[in-house]
């Protein structure tokens, strides 16, 4: 209840789902609920948190590869991290490394925690997949999951 006290005080319900959207792990599949709760409409809580899900997508297309180097070799913490997210993100994107782009599709349009545009992009980067092909396949994916979450979270399903 206290994430709904501060939203409601500090920050606007639409900038809420938006941001909420944009965080890793919750992503679009925890800000679609988020923004039914807070009373939006199925298509504001839609637009928003697809927005907010694609937003991030092109910085960790850009930079991921980048940062992460740059941490791990100055870092010990951080590169035990990236070892496991590289292991994790692997054991979880066999569709990605057969299919490729369309894998990337399939991969983040699944509602499921640990699936999304986030994990996608760290996916995209471990194989090789082009900026291009990995930002439209990722988006594509985003939109067939908060079609699905705004049904589920609606009662459609």
């Amino acid at each position: 209840m206290h994430i709904f006290q501060f939203f409601n005080q500090y920050l606007s319900k639409e900038l809420a789902v938006l941001l909420t959207a944009a965080f890793p792990f919750v992503e679009l599949r925890g800000a679609i609920p988020l923004a039914m709760a807070l009373g939006l409409p199925a298509y504001k809580a839609f637009i928003l948190s697809v927005i907010g899900n694609i937003l991030p997508i092109i910085p960790l297309l850009l930079l991921l590869d980048p940062i992460t180097e740059f941490l791990s070799r100055r870092f010990r913490i951080f590169a035990r991290f990236f070892d496991w997210l590289h292991a994790r993100t692997i054991r979880k994107s066999d569709k990605v490394e057969k299919y490729g782009a369309l894998g990337l599709i399939i991969f983040t349009a699944v509602p499921l925690p640990t699936t999304g545009a986030w994990t996608a992009c760290v996916a995209a980067i471990l194989f090789h997949i082009s900026f291009y092909r990995a930002f439209f396949a990722i988006s594509g994916g985003v939109l067939i999951a908060g079609i699905l979450v705004t049904l589920i979270s609606s009662g459609v399903f």
